[in-house]
């Protein structure tokens, strides 16, 4: 079994959490949000209602990434930026003590994970850096998040997860970037990458399915994902190749069936800058929202036929997170917290001065 000592920076940040206990406790029916965010010189994973305002904050050592959620148990485990070996599993409601989780010495976190229906184990896409391979690590959640195995994700770079609607299979985003921690976030083989989808029986660790896109788009890292009212998986890539290309940067997978990629008109796709930072549906799981940071805007789908609905600016907007039918709650590293759809927007907290800035993903409990 591997160490996961925890260094002294997580035990100082966690020391530091009565002291960012919540003015008051949400309400289990409320729909509440977490993101992470740099409040002034200081790393958080915020729970946040839907006016935007602060329900719990927890201090990070670093900078956060996104979140494995326990909706049922009231729990989470907010995840350290790629390469980040950190993370933190704490009760979203109260000032329960949040537990400090280390990745194994030779392994990272690429910043996501899921939770079995159950809530017994924590799953966490990481890199075997040695191994130059990706893999899911399996944390008990009843016994301290103890690490006590992994298995491959059949690719490189596992960025998310999501489970499907069956509880057992683990759609993997292997986003075909090959890193080492000796190399910070430098990519190690854009000229031989191979992003592809990997549906995975959490039961037994079996690749019960894998596709990859055409061979010419082989530069397209598949990233985040997110499944609809239907069952299928939505993804947003972040394009490797040349910059002045403009490859379809949305598709969808049904199972059994190829990968199918979706254009967004001309000037859209142009903005987008072929970086794709988070996705989401609504709540009705009928549209899609895709953001682009690079691009300050939301891109708005319809998942029923793929056509693009619309778009949003959104200056370095970046997490998105379902809201109501049509619409989705968005954050950006400027501070604005806003509710939009293809029809709607509005400005829940307005970018400033002094606002904590989101980072890349909001996850809605």
């Amino acid at each position: 079994m591997h160490s996961t000592a925890i260094d002294r920076r997580t035990f100082l940040a966690l020391a530091g959490w009565a002291s960012f206990a919540p003015a008051r406790a949400g309400a289990a029916e409320e729909a509440l949000f977490l993101g992470a965010r740099l409040n002034g010189s200081q790393f958080e994973a915020a729970v946040v209602d839907a006016r935007g305002r602060d329900r719990l904050v927890l201090p990070l050592e670093a900078r956060g990434h996104s979140f494995a959620i326990d909706a049922p148990r009231r729990r989470a485990v907010a995840f350290a930026r790629s390469p980040g070996r950190f993370a933190i599993a704490f009760n979203v409601d109260d000032r329960a003590e949040p537990v400090a989780i280390a990745a194994p010495p030779d392994r990272h976190f690429y910043g996501h994970g899921i939770f079995t229906p159950d809530g017994k184990l924590m799953l966490a896409t990481e890199n075997d850096f040695e191994g130059g391979r990706g893999v899911a690590g399996i944390y008990d959640a009843t016994d301290g998040f103890r690490r006590i195995g992994e298995f491959p994700t059949d690719g490189v770079g596992p960025h998310e997860a999501v489970l499907l609607r069956d509880g057992r299979t683990l759609c993997v985003a292997n986003g075909g970037i090959l890193t080492h921690p000796d190399y910070g976030r430098t990519k190690l083989n854009l000229a031989t990458m191979a992003p592809s989808l990997a549906y995975i029986d959490i039961a037994s660790g079996e690749v019960t399915e894998r596709t990859a896109l055409a061979k010419e788009l082989h530069r397209l890292s598949l990233r985040h994902m997110a499944v609809d009212a239907a069952g299928d998986v939505w993804f947003g890539c972040q394009y490797q190749g040349e910059t002045a290309e403009r490859p379809p940067l949305v598709g969808r997978h049904r199972r059994g069936r190829v990968i199918e990629l979706f254009p967004a008109p001309r000037e859209i796709l142009h903005a987008m800058q072929n970086y794709v930072g988070s996705v989401a549906v609504d709540a009705s799981g009928t549209m899609l929202a895709t953001s682009s940071p690079r691009g300050g805007l939301i891109v708005f789908w319809d998942t029923a036929t793929g056509r693009c609905l619309g778009r949003r600016t959104l200056a370095d907007g970046c997490g998105v997170a379902p809201a109501a039918r049509d619409e989705v709650l968005a954050t950006s590293g400027r501070g604005a917290i806003v509710t939009a759809g293809p029809e709607t927007e509005k400005v829940i907290r307005s970018e400033g001065a002094g606002r904590p800035a989101w980072d890349n993903h909001l996850r809605r409990i």
